[in-house]
């Protein structure tokens, strides 16, 4: 699993009192509104919409939260005209940084984040600076404990999988963006547990770093995360498992 995936599941356990919560849910529902505006009400003809979907169900948001959220984005209900909007540049020891917002303020958005990756050791560059060190990709994350790697793989691949890679806690497969459904809906199907699934944005190279720099990029990724406007942050550092667990401690 990439470092920043990594890291991601580790902050998404943790993320369980109700301020946590009520911030990742209306971040949510931001992303089901754009993408029900951009796509269209239906997630069987809106693959994004579907991810959207089921990423706010599999973070417990009400359905008809979600379901007013695909009403706002089709003009159905009233609401914020929200856009998405992205911001590239470099963290502590070079590491790529691709920050991806969904906003109803330009100027706040670009400002807060610029604030952010100045006070966080970082520097905001021009659009495409880093954006090319990224490929899209679907990532489905099952739990180590309730398959083998030769099974998820054996089903995956015949799905439209790319790739899979175990770890001690998960395994992570890798799709072309649109055969993640396919991808997820064929594992839940032969009975294995999918603990998550989710459209992202996989380095291609990343930057080894040690605890000095690792501390100063996951804190910085942490404030990007925090600002309202930020739905989500890609890196493409890679940090050792025991230097990761000794900072999330």
């Amino acid at each position: 699993m990439s470092g920043h995936s990594k890291w991601s599941t580790i902050k998404r356990k943790k993320a369980a009192n109700d301020a946590a919560r009520a911030k990742i849910w209306s971040k949510l529902l931001r992303f089901v509104e754009v993408a029900a505006r951009e796509g269209g009400g239906d997630p069987d003809a809106n693959p994004t919409l579907a991810t959207a979907v089921q990423k706010a169900k599999a973070a417990s948001v009400p359905n008809e939260n979600i379901e007013r959220a695909i009403k706002r984005g089709t003009g159905e209900l009233q609401g914020e005209a929200y856009e998405e909007t992205s911001y590239e540049g470099y963290g502590p020891g070079g590491v790529a940084i691709y920050v991806r917002c969904f906003t109803n303020n330009r100027n706040r958005a670009s400002q807060e984040v610029r604030s952010t990756f100045n006070s966080g050791g970082g520097k905001l560059s021009e659009p495409g600076a880093v954006a090319w060190m990224f490929e899209p990709k679907g990532v489905v994350l099952v739990p180590a404990a309730s398959a083998t790697e030769e099974d998820v793989f054996l089903v995956a691949a015949d799905a439209g999988a790319e790739d899979v890679r175990g770890s001690e806690e998960s395994i992570e497969v890798i799709t072309p963006t649109d055969s993640l459904k396919p991808v997820r809906d064929a594992l839940q199907a032969a009975g294995i547990e999918v603990e998550s699934s989710d459209l992202t944005m996989i380095p291609k190279t990343t930057v080894s770093l040690d605890g000095g720099d690792a501390k100063k990029v996951l804190s910085l990724i942490d404030a990007l995360e925090e600002l309202d406007d930020v739905s989500e942050v890609y890196a493409n550092f890679d940090i050792s498992e025991d230097v990761m667990a000794s900072l999330a401690s």
